[in-house]
């Protein structure tokens, strides 16, 4: 099926506009008469999707849009005109194209939750689910304003570890730019001065002849590391979306030295954020654990979630499979254990995840605190390396001129 893009005039002879799937224009048309309207120009157009990456639609856009839904269905907004207001005032094109998408579905009889699920790339499960137990149980305005506040404290757990790793990142990509142009073009021009001196390489310092061999290997060898790191890097990409691979590199990532205890603290407070908010709005254990589950991150972290999610089916409480996994710290099991007894399971997740946020928080402030000396001191410490090794001989040269 195609889209199409509309104009149509009402009865009472407002112009009114919107995009349609359909299989071809006329059906549009005919799709537009039932809905007692005259159409004025049915036009198909290009999918936005194929020239995007991901779903096109920002978290912050997803943010405001629920906090904006909540406010407007809590006023007494009809559900479509609050979708008719938001789409017209998006300024991301995306999100207002499919924004109407879903409104138009929803004046063609499907339900909120339906539409919504027609973009899943936009909508997790995580959304559409918790929109729906909303519908069921007539507490859409509620359950929009928790998913805005669920979704906006995930976004500020995603901001802390981009926050964390960006630092680092660009050190080590601008050493190693740094490092490549001294290879390249310093270290060879500091040799041919060494030989105009009539300096032979058997008479420069050992680390000045290491550091000079190392640029004539890195230069001689150049298209075949840079073919090298492409190929490593496709490899990788190709081991990682393997099961066995997927499974070993987030098995690593969760028992890295310094990183390991943060991806864990992380993983914590977005389970007990995610199952504390699905529970609260009266989406069943199992489903809500099954979306957990899908929406971990870490394929680890997934496995454990679903043998949790299988002992609960067959009738066991979730402590004891949960702290069979290994990835939740005693305290966390010994707090839902405690929540299942008293029955305010979704109250103790959720002051988990505020501890845990606030744990990670830190975690994360530490890390970048202690990753900013190391990459300093490693950064200096090869650009020292190379400045000695350049400056020795010309100290050599200096020394024997002035004996002379």
């Amino acid at each position: 099926m195609a889209e199409f893009t509309w104009e149509a005039r009402a009865r009472t002879g407002e112009v009114r506009k919107g995009v349609m799937e359909a299989e071809t224009e006329e059906a549009v048309s005919n799709r537009l008469r039932q809905q007692q309207l005259n159409p004025l120009k049915v036009k198909k157009k290009g999918s936005l999707r194929k020239f995007q990456f991901g779903s096109g639609v920002a978290v912050k856009d997803l943010v405001t849009f629920t906090r904006l839904f909540a406010t407007m269905i809590d006023a007494g907004l009809p559900l479509i005109q609050c979708l008719d207001i938001l789409s017209n005032q998006q300024t991301n094109k995306i999100f207002g194209a499919v924004l109407k998408d879903i409104k138009n579905h929803v004046e063609q009889g499907a339900t909120f939750s339906e539409a919504l699920k027609r973009h899943p790339r936009v909508f997790d499960d995580l959304f559409t689910n918790l929109v729906h137990a909303g519908e069921v149980g007539g507490i859409l305005d509620s359950i929009m304003g928790r998913l805005s506040i669920y979704l906006e404290k995930r976004q500020k757990l995603i901001r802390q570890v981009r926050g964390a790793m960006v630092y680092p990142s660009v050190v080590v990509v601008i050493a190693g730019l740094v490092m490549a142009v001294l290879l390249t073009f310093v270290i060879p021009a500091f040799e041919n001065m060494f030989a105009e001196f009539g300096g032979g390489a058997e008479n420069l310092p050992a680390l000045t002849r290491a550091l000079i061999a190392i640029s004539n290997g890195f230069v001689s060898y150049l298209p075949y590391i840079v073919v090298g790191g492409i190929g490593a890097s496709l490899g990788i990409g190709y081991v990682n979306r393997q099961p066995k691979g997927k499974r070993f590199f987030h098995q690593t990532f969760l028992n890295l030295p310094i990183m390991g205890p943060v991806l864990r603290k992380i993983a914590v407070a977005r389970f007990t954020r995610t199952l504390g908010t699905l529970l609260q709005s009266g989406v069943p254990i199992l489903d809500a654990l099954e979306i957990c589950a899908r929406t971990s991150g870490n394929v680890i972290i997934e496995s454990g979630i679903m043998r949790v999610r299988q002992a609960i089916s067959e009738g066991k409480n979730m402590a004891e499979p949960l702290a069979e996994t290994g990835v939740f710290p005693d305290m966390v099991v010994q707090m839902i254990a405690v929540g299942e007894q008293t029955g305010a399971l979704d109250q103790m997740l959720n002051k988990i995840a505020d501890f845990y946020e606030e744990e990670t928080d830190v975690a994360v402030s530490a890390l970048t605190s202690a990753l900013e000396p190391i990459m300093m001191v490693g950064v200096g410490g090869m650009v020292g390396v190379v400045l000695i090794a350049m400056y020795l001989p010309i100290f050599s040269l200096a020394g024997s001129i002035k004996a002379d």
